[in-house]
């Protein structure tokens, strides 16, 4: 057997710049560093021998790192992914935030901390998390609850296993998520003799399992014996490049398509079929037809309560939920009519059951009417008042073309582009509403101008999550991948202040206008995003914000564009009631009568059924 004489850290590398996706392309589009103690000597002399064989990217932030990295897997439909390394201490747990969101988003992404010493020679070390009853602890198991695969290195030859194992998970369609691998930093730069055969090119076929016979059978009965049928797209009709399949199965079989968050852009915005948005945040036209569907064909969705209007969406009395999943834990969930296989091959293997049969007719002019509510609140307003979210997702819709990609993650604006945005092209929409998660949006925004340089990214983001994380706009600067960034400036957490007023609180601790200060906030954000070699301009009106989008579509660099909004209105038209539990207790009239009224929704909620 030959052998080739490398440290650890070499020979990770060396074998992860040699794993290939099905389309044979590298499955890594590199490494995202940010060097401490913990992995400087090791990982980074590693990284700096592969060169551009393994490109590293360099960060201002941790979870910024990481969000980037996750963004490009789940712009890449899961087909490519980054590595991300930290050193031990901070910089690891800067990361778990993004390894919970990779893990709720079933997203692949490979962090790899620096670790204390595995011969814990020189205990404790700068930054050690001392654990006094267990002496295996690090700060890097706080990992272990939101990894799909956690591991931690503490001889070099036990690569041997863990990397393969690493690649499984993170190109399993059912189990694909995050891998940790805790490197301790002596062992890093450990040398041993690794077979040569260690290091040969392979290549990780996206796998496609089908479902079982009498699985599908169940599902035909359903589908046939259904008077009102309806089809809820997941985000893993993207990640099974089922897209042009759904159209086709839903349009063979006359069944409308309501979409979530992940699912959006399945099918284009204009499809007659494609009645928009689902849920709480959902389209009047698609969630009308969900109250009265009789089966709920659920397709790549692990069906959140924001889907299902926390369960009280689904009003027919004898609704059942058909559940198309990778993820056999999915698709057992509410008594569903499980069938456990990949979207693709199973919208295919359904059709051809099915034959020609087709669905009763639906209200066509639903689809319309709502059109018509939508084109309303996303018009160009009027007089002078302050613009509303809707508004502006309006004037950046007119700004873009159909190949666009737009951003997002937390606050209100999600709710409102998923109710409004027009997505035209699969992947159009890129929305992490899984863990929503403020600070996502502009490295987000990163990854995804990595994953498809070719298309316009468009980053929306609120002042609030603007101030949780921004700087990967200087990394997007420095990296050259220009990204349109559009804040939102109503001066504070708008979003969940309407929540608080609605379950009857009082404005307090959510705009910054009604929270405890000395000094009354004054941001400058443009100054703010000019700083970090952004051009960036401030714009009165949503007529200045369109001329402004055409700046920045010339511009050479990332730009951005603030402008201020009202925080209080949101789009009123379509929408369902979501389960956000208030006091049963108060001596505030306005809580004790928001409890009636919760009381009175909750008796609408079908949780088990």
């Amino acid at each position: 057997m030959k052998t080739v004489r490398l440290t650890a850290a070499q020979a990770m590398v060396r074998y992860l710049s040699q794993q290939q996706n099905e389309d044979v392309v590298p499955f890594f589009g590199g490494c995202w560093a940010i060097f401490g103690h913990g992995n400087v000597a090791g990982i980074g002399e590693a990284l700096h021998g592969a060169g551009d064989d393994f490109p590293t990217w360099r960060g201002h932030n941790e979870q910024g790192m990481a969000h980037a990295a996750i963004a490009y897997a789940k712009a890449s439909n899961r087909k490519r992914a980054m590595t991300v390394t930290t050193s031990i201490g901070p910089g690891a747990t800067n990361m778990v935030t993004a390894a919970a969101l990779a893990h709720v988003n079933r997203l692949p992404v490979l962090f790899v901390p620096g670790d204390i010493f595995a011969n814990r020679a020189p205990d404790p070390v700068l930054q050690q998390v001392e654990d006094f009853g267990d002496g295996t602890i690090s700060a890097n198991d706080c990992f272990k609850p939101v990894s799909r695969y956690f591991d931690r290195i503490m001889r070099p030859e036990q690569l041997l296993t863990a990397l393969p194992r690493a690649m499984a998970t993170l190109t399993d369609a059912a189990d694909c998520g995050p891998v940790t691998l805790a490197f301790c930093q002596d062992v890093q730069a450990e040398a041993f003799d690794w077979p040569e055969s260690f290091f040969a090119s392979k290549v990780w076929k996206t796998p496609r399992p089908r479902a079982d016979l009498d699985q599908l059978a169940d599902a035909v009965a359903a589908i046939r014996a259904a008077k009102q049928p309806m089809i809820i797209a997941g985000g893993g009709v993207h990640y099974a490049d089922a897209c042009d399949d759904l159209a086709k199965f839903a349009h063979r079989h006359n069944i409308p398509v309501g979409e979530t968050q992940a699912g959006k852009s399945a099918l284009p915005w204009d499809d007659n079929l494609n009645l928009g948005s689902i849920g709480v945040t959902g389209a009047s036209s698609a969630n009308a037809i969900a109250e009265d569907a009789d089966l709920i064909i659920a397709i790549g969705t692990r069906l959140q309560d924001f889907t299902t209007g926390s369960w009280a969406l689904f009003k027919h009395p004898d609704r059942r939920i058909l559940s198309i999943n990778v993820c056999g834990y999915d698709t057992a969930k509410h008594n569903a009519i499980a069938v456990t296989g990949d979207a693709k091959a199973t919208l295919a293997e359904l059709d051809k059951m099915l034959g020609d049969h087709r669905a009763p007719a639906f209200d066509a002019s639903l689809k319309s009417d709502w059109m018509a509510a939508l084109d309303g609140v996303t018009a160009t307003p009027t007089g002078n008042n302050l613009p509303t979210d809707a508004q502006v997702i309006g004037a950046v819709q007119r700004s873009v073309d159909e190949n666009a990609i737009v951003v997002c993650a937390a606050g209100g604006l999600p709710g409102e582009l998923h109710k409004l945005w027009k997505a035209s092209k699969p992947n159009g929409y890129h929305v992490e509403y899984g863990f929503s998660c403020m600070g996502y949006e502009i490295a987000g925004g990163l990854g995804v101008k990595m994953a498809k340089p070719d298309r316009d990214v468009v980053v929306m983001v609120g002042d609030g999550s603007y101030m949780m994380m921004n700087s990967e706009l200087a990394t997007s600067v420095m990296l050259g991948h220009k990204i349109i960034t559009v804040i939102l400036d109503n001066r504070g957490y708008g979003c969940i202040n309407r929540l608080q007023m609605a379950t009857g609180g009082e404005s307090f601790n959510n705009l910054l206008d009604t929270a405890r200060h000395v000094v009354p906030s004054a941001i400058d954000f443009t100054a703010h995003a000019g700083a970090m070699g952004a051009i960036a301009e401030k714009v009165s009106s949503v007529t200045e914000l369109e001329a402004a989008m055409e700046r920045a579509h010339k511009a050479d660099r990332s730009y951005a564009i603030v402008i201020d909004t009202d925080p209080l209105p949101s789009t009123d038209a379509g929408g369902n009631w979501w389960d956000v539990a208030v006091p049963e207790v108060s001596v505030r009239p306005t809580v004790n009568e928001a409890r009636k009224k919760y009381e009175t929704a909750l008796k609408a909620q079908r949780p088990g059924d």
